[in-house]
């Protein structure tokens, strides 16, 4: 049975934890959905029997980004604590301790673009949707953090227009620029998903926790503290 935390839910299939965010709309990132899906995550990391989360969205929707009710707001530290904890979020799920495989349902972008970037597998469904970091078109800058990770998983062929031209793609384009892995049928998704992460729970759980953290422990830990810094100056560098 899933367990329903706001409109973040859990269900373990087998060796894997399922995490879906649905808020019956877009699928916009919350302060309180961040917080479901870190904590989710941490549960993961945490429970024996349990080797590796699959984090999918709604059908065609897997996240438009931060909540735009807060981000086109006059409360600046609620934009900053915002950002800062989609920040915190994507630095969680590139160090995590476990594999995070993202079942990516449609849309994805901005923060939605950022969280395929935390994953360690991103398979998209081939359907028409629309994946980028579309920030600069709407008049908004990236943080420092999502530089961070931008730079670090994006194809270099792509990166000089996925961030300041603000290209946007579909789903085979996103598996070009670097947001997917590979893309398949949307009837397929959620399960070829589950079983990519079944079989990453064959992976030994230290040597993977230990290799993650040499490998990204620095740039995640970069990315907190550029997280914290724009948290406690309670601004953001949007225009």
């Amino acid at each position: 049975m899933a367990d329903t935390i706001s409109t973040v839910t859990t269900e373990q299939r087998g060796r894997v934890l399922l995490v879906t965010m649905d808020d019956g709309k877009v699928n916009a990132l919350s302060t309180q959905t961040i917080a479901d899906i870190r904590r989710a995550v941490e549960h993961a990391e945490e429970t024996d029997g349990i080797g590796a989360v699959v984090l999918t969205g709604r059908d065609g929707k897997f996240c438009a980004g931060f909540d735009l009710g807060v981000m086109r707001g006059d409360d600046v530290q609620a934009m900053a604590n915002l950002v800062s904890d989609g920040g915190d979020l994507v630095a969680d799920l590139y160090g995590a301790k476990l594999p995070v495989v993202a079942a990516c349902n449609g849309h994805a972008l901005a923060a939605g673009a950022l969280i395929l970037l935390g994953c360690s597998v991103r398979i998209g469904a081939d359907v028409p949707c629309k994946i980028g970091l579309n920030e600069v078109a709407i008049g908004m800058v990236l943080p420092e953090w999502a530089f961070t990770i931008a730079e670090e998983r994006l194809s270099r062929r792509h990166v000089a227009r996925a961030i300041p031209l603000a290209e946007i793609s579909d789903a085979h384009g996103a598996a070009d620029a670097g947001y997917l892995d590979e893309v398949v049928p949307a009837d397929q998704l959620l399960e070829t998903a589950v079983q990519r992460a079944e079989a990453l729970c064959d992976l030994h759980p230290k040597a993977y926790a230990l290799t993650v953290e040499k490998m990204r422990g620095e740039l995640v830990q970069t990315m907190h503290n550029q997280a914290n810094t724009d948290r406690l100056a309670g601004s953001t560098p949007n225009v």
